[in-house]
């Protein structure tokens, strides 16, 4: 897995679970907030606290500004901009270069709705429906698949070809 350094400013409720999804998606993760309004997620790589400055989004594949300060979002949208870094403005869609959606996990099998940042709270909601659906042990499926196509590529043979049936077979009764 690629590990890609992300920065989140602004520390409260919304950056706090802004740094746990990018966490949780394999980020390293990097904060800088003017007061930690929250504590900061187990597993975020560093925290400088204090005010955005120009320059802080240099070293950044990724930046979310959640923040609530008008001025300061103006500044990191258009040093975002000059840098080529993808922003997501927290409560902000017309700012956003992406937007972040919800996920559904089960090991491997991963399940993401979004709203185009409408309303995150639809996304959720849609996403609360299809894993209501799903069954749970996706995630063994997957690895079971993983192995069995391991195997193939290991003894010199394709993968390509319909699997269909096999998922049907692993899926039964769960």
């Amino acid at each position: 897995m690629l590990f890609r350094s992300v920065l989140v400013i602004g520390m409260g409720r919304m950056g706090a679970h802004k740094a746990r999804q990018m966490l949780e998606a394999g980020a390293r993760v990097h904060v800088i907030s003017a007061v930690l309004l929250v504590e900061v997620p187990q597993g975020v790589a560093s925290v400088r606290v204090r005010p955005y400055e120009r320059g802080d989004l240099a070293e950044y594949y990724l930046v979310v500004s959640a923040t609530a300060d008008a001025s300061a979002n103006d500044r990191i949208v258009a040093e975002a901009h000059e840098r080529h870094i993808l922003l997501n403005v927290v409560d902000d869609p017309t700012r956003c270069s992406f937007y972040f959606t919800s996920v559904h996990r089960d090991g491997d099998v991963i399940v993401s709705v979004s709203s185009s940042g409408a309303s995150p709270s639809l996304a959720r909601w849609v996403r609360g429906r299809v894993q209501e659906l799903l069954p749970s042990g996706l995630g063994g499926v997957a690895q079971t698949l993983r192995e069995e196509r391991a195997a193939l590529h290991a003894r010199g043979e394709s993968t390509e070809r319909d699997w269909s049936q096999r998922v049907e077979e692993l899926t039964r009764g769960l």
